[in-house]
């Protein structure tokens, strides 16, 4: 049985870790997987599986490769925020007629104590800065923190895995990959003199310390919806999505 698993999440790690125990990439019961990546990542995390970085050139490209390779699944892990991989893989499964199942993990929801102002988009994320100048922790990652030098009036603090070099003024960029947990966090927002955060609605355990540490603080956080996704045959966690693969 051969399965491709669209990655780059910590999902992705865990379904080829849970295929690994389950056996299911023994001899007994050989499974072929590929783990794709975008390459957004100069040194992504090593899997103990065959690994395809960059695009397929759209949902042509990738159908083309699913018939080529003759897949016979295809697990969408991809991160909540990457909607045209996931538009690309439902149209080139329904045009192969391979099995696809989404890995989609809840959203977070807003508790007692936070100060959210949830939004549909990066550019209304930055208006939603408001005039006066800020202290603003952008937690979104390096591709789209473009779309803040249209609010050139705040101090802006970005983490990211790489570095980042856009024209975004005021900008302080720092290099670091977590996970950071919740007391990591707030030592960082405090020590930073950060005053509102902006954050994807990643969802997940992995990044939500930066929530956990902004509640903690009082601070303000602009959180910045998922995009529309396909309506595929999906399961909240990697758990579920190895029961999936075991069953065919």
């Amino acid at each position: 049985m051969r399965i491709l698993i669209l990655g780059g999440t910590g999902e992705a790690s865990a379904l080829v870790r849970g295929l690994l125990v389950r056996g299911l990439l023994a001899a007994e019961r050989p499974c072929a997987v590929t783990l794709s990546l975008a390459g957004r990542t100069s040194q992504p995390k090593a899997e103990p599986v065959p690994t395809r970085i960059g695009g397929f050139g759209g949902a042509e490209g990738l159908a083309a490769w699913l018939a080529q390779d003759r897949t016979d699944l295809v697990v969408d892990a991809t991160h909540p925020f990457a909607a045209r991989m996931s538009a690309n893989a439902a149209e080139a499964c329904a045009r192969t007629g391979t099995p696809l199942l989404a890995i989609r993990r809840p959203a977070w929801r807003p508790v007692a104590g936070d100060r959210w102002t949830e939004v549909p988009d990066m550019a209304t994320a930055a208006r939603a800065l408001g005039p006066a100048p800020r202290r603003v922790f952008l937690t979104i990652g390096r591709q789209e923190v473009g779309a803040f030098a249209a609010a050139p009036q705040h101090d802006y603090v970005v983490r990211a895995i790489e570095g980042i070099d856009l024209a975004v003024p005021r900008l302080t960029a720092i290099q670091a990959r977590g996970p950071f947990d919740e007391a990591a966090e707030a030592a960082f927002l405090a020590g930073s003199a950060i005053e509102i955060l902006v954050s994807k609605n990643s969802g997940g355990d992995a990044t939500y310390g930066k929530i956990a540490a902004a509640r903690a603080l009082g601070l303000a956080v602009v959180m910045v919806a998922r995009p529309e996704k396909p309506d595929v045959p999906s399961v909240p966690d990697a758990g579920a999505a190895l029961a999936w693969i075991a069953a065919f």
